[in-house]
């Protein structure tokens, strides 16, 4: 099985999979593991997955420990502080992580078990039969054939696109980006950034009319962080072009912390953008949800961000790519082969608890940018009494209600772990869906005879593919 991916649905995806005797491989675009990001929670039925991975100790002994969050006016004044998980909408048992942190853990607990690819991408995803011309029950088991940038093409039973909000598995198989995409009316960018207010586990917010920008600092990191809200209609750039991104925020806070006529505004502001700029970790996207009828087309299927992305809005974008993780290794073990039945119970699974996460980011998307001044205002006067109410525990436990309600949108089945499955590196158990051997035409690794892929022309899901390279897309 091919996952396309390495950030925290594809490792986890494969985790399962091992750990159900199932071959797995994992190609990434990136040269090697990306460590940067910014924090991410880890609640409900999530902690749940965690827990039953062996990993929510690593997860504990990693957590930002994030202590107070304060909003500031544009002074820099601390208006009001409270609790960080009353900003974070944590309750119990729920943890925050960086992003990277979390994708080291995943990575170090697979990485023995899991062949990974890193420095490539997929190209091409073609159905084995149209190569063969076979059809019927005699094709069911040939799988795809997919080709890459780098790579020699190889054969696998199933690919799964865990590659994000700009999947290149989903826009092989499923068509354009533009389908499924829903922006929600404002842009995120968050980077490192050196720690100037010597911040220690502390947030602080800032809102102006239509922006939000927020600073700090983790356990254990001598570094800042920062991220950065705006509203906006849909623009238009190069999701891979850092230099057009830079521009675009640029342009948004212009102004902005200068005490210029404009808006005075915060004056680390100018500082964030200059942060932003000297980053090796800048991020830039829409708060946008990925809407589809089906996240399965024939054997390539889709998880996480690339299948239901809800947005940082949600905050519970990591969460959901654990817990379909979990779900999806879980109905294909017990599918027995049966790859359509399998992707039909995932869904059946899955839909519920997307939707009330997507329905929540909608709301959230709309509520992180006040839209004047005065809205501003009564958000400080709030957050200032909100300590010294004789009901501020219901008017916390209000905050987090909905947050809470999407992080346990789901009951997890239980998924056992076959006997003897837990075998040799890339080694699959007897029924395991793995790199697939064709009398030759494959190696345990799924490496393809090229014999097998000379001067393809074929069609891959009804676009046609010109014969050429083996790389050509």
């Amino acid at each position: 099985m091919l996952i396309s991916g390495a950030s925290i649905a594809g490792p986890a995806l494969a985790y399962w999979l091992h750990r159900h005797g199932f071959a797995v491989t994992v190609v990434e675009r990136a040269p090697e593991l990306r460590t940067g990001g910014y924090k991410v929670d880890l609640r409900g039925v999530a902690i749940e997955v965690a827990e039953r991975m062996g990993i929510l100790e690593d997860i504990r002994r990693a957590s930002t420990d994030m202590r107070t969050g304060a909003y500031v006016n544009d002074d820099g004044e601390r208006i009001a502080t409270l609790p960080a998980d009353i900003f974070g909408a944590r309750t119990g048992r729920d943890d925050e992580i960086m992003r990277g942190e979390l994708a080291r853990i995943l990575y170090e607990r697979t990485r023995a078990d899991v062949e990974y690819v890193f420095g490539d991408s997929i190209t091409s995803i073609t159905s084995v039969d149209s190569i063969t011309g076979r059809a019927g029950e005699e094709a069911d088991d040939l799988g795809v054939e997919v080709t890459f940038e780098q790579g020699a093409p190889r054969r696998f039973d199933i690919v799964v696109g865990a590659d994000g909000i700009h999947s290149t598995v989903r826009r092989l198989a499923f068509g354009p980006e533009e389908r499924f995409v829903r922006h929600l009316g404002a842009y995120i960018s968050a980077f490192s950034l050196p720690n100037e207010l010597g911040l220690d586990r502390e947030e602080l917010y800032h809102a102006m009319p239509g922006k939000l920008v927020c600073t700090y600092s983790s356990a254990g990191d001598p570094a800042a962080k920062a991220f950065m809200i705006f509203r906006s209609p849909r623009l238009r750039y190069d999701h891979r072009d850092s230099g057009q991104q830079l521009a675009l925020l640029g342009a948004a806070f212009a102004g902005d912390g200068t005490g210029t006529a404009q808006t005075r505004g915060w004056g680390m502001i100018p500082r964030m953008l200059a942060g932003a700029r000297e980053a090796t970790d800048f991020y830039f996207d829409g708060m946008q949800l990925v809407e589809m009828d089906r996240w399965s087309r024939g054997p390539v299927v889709l998880l996480g961000d690339a299948a239901h992305c809800a947005s940082p809005a949600s905050g519970q974008g990591t969460g959901m790519a654990l817990v379909g993780a979990y779900v999806l290794a879980g109905e294909l073990a017990a599918a027995n082969g049966d790859t359509a039945a399998a992707f039909d119970r995932y869904e059946a699974e899955m839909r519920g608890y997307v939707e009330v996460n997507q329905r929540a980011a909608e709301k959230f998307a709309k509520e992180m940018t006040a839209g004047s001044r005065g809205a501003i205002r009564f958000r400080h006067l709030m957050m200032r009494l909100l300590p010294h109410m004789p009901w501020k525990d219901l008017v916390a436990k209000k905050i987090t209600e909905d947050v809470q309600r999407g992080a346990n949108a789901i009951t997890l089945k239980d998924y056992p772990v076959a006997a003897g499955t837990m075998g040799a590196k890339g080694a699959p158990s007897a029924g395991s869906v793995g790199a697939t051997d064709r009398g030759g035409a494959t190696d345990r690794g799924g490496a393809t005879d090229p014999a097998v892929t000379a001067d393809m022309a074929v069609t891959a899901y009804g676009a046609p593919v010109p014969a050429g390279p083996p790389y050509a897309a």
